[in-house]
């Protein structure tokens, strides 16, 4: 175990906590779920950056990093969907006739105030599929590639959806402290509405830019590997 090993086991011992921490009706737990998440964010880059400047590279590190990376977004997603997705979404109605309803003052979507209107954004369940069913879709096809003596490296549209993935989650990690804050301290609720606003209008754009490359990088990996991945192994 080296270095950037032990920062792919610290991700993946920390996603739990940001699972549990943004669920907490309360602006701390959101605060620290926000800080954590930038440190895995962050530790995330480090590793790899780590592993080959320095020659760090290992059998253990390129299985355990692409574990946690898709933990981690797996992870993210529970807090973002329960917290963001619309009322009318039917596996949220699902489980409130399982008994477990989402309280009124828990429901966070993305806010963005267009002078005196209001416009609500949340996290339909097809955004879900497409980003994690995406996710699982590379894995089978890098494995089916792989077998067959081909290697699949990111392209330069994965990795631009990457990074607004990265910001997409962030700004909703902060959006849910922020817009919490703003829900109980109404003595300066102008300075609360602000960053509410921007990290509504960031974690929107973010989604909205992050979602068209998931599609877009998709379509580019199957056109140029499906056929490979497919054919019968030489």
């Amino acid at each position: 175990m080296n270095l950037p090993n032990w920062l792919t086991v610290g991700r993946i011992a920390f996603t739990p906590f940001l699972v549990w921490l943004p669920m907490q009706e309360d602006p701390g737990y959101r605060l620290a779920a926000f800080v954590l998440y930038l440190a895995v964010a962050v530790t995330d880059y480090y590793d790899g950056m780590l592993a080959r400047t320095r020659g760090l590279v290992t059998d253990l590190g390129k299985m355990l990093d692409p574990f946690a990376d898709k933990l981690l977004l797996l992870g993210t997603f529970v807090p973002m969907f329960w917290l963001m997705a619309p009322e009318s979404d039917l596996l949220h109605r699902w489980i409130s006739s399982a008994g477990v309803a989402r309280d009124v003052l828990s429901h966070y979507p993305f806010v963005i105030s267009l002078g005196s209107v209001d416009v609500r954004v949340p996290l339909p369940w097809w955004v879900v599929v497409i980003v994690l069913g995406r996710e699982l879709a590379m894995t089978v096809l890098r494995q089916m590639a792989h077998r067959r003596g081909t290697v699949i490296a990111s392209i330069f549209a994965a990795k631009l959806k990457t990074a607004f993935q990265l910001i997409w989650i962030g700004a909703a990690y902060f959006w849910f402290f922020v817009a919490t804050v703003d829900r109980i301290d109404v003595r300066d609720s102008l300075r609360w509405d602000f960053l509410a606003n921007l990290a509504g209008i960031v974690g929107v754009i973010a989604m909205v830019v992050s979602v068209a490359l998931t599609v877009y990088s998709m379509g580019v990996y199957v056109w140029r590997f499906g056929r490979i991945a497919t054919a019968a192994k030489s």
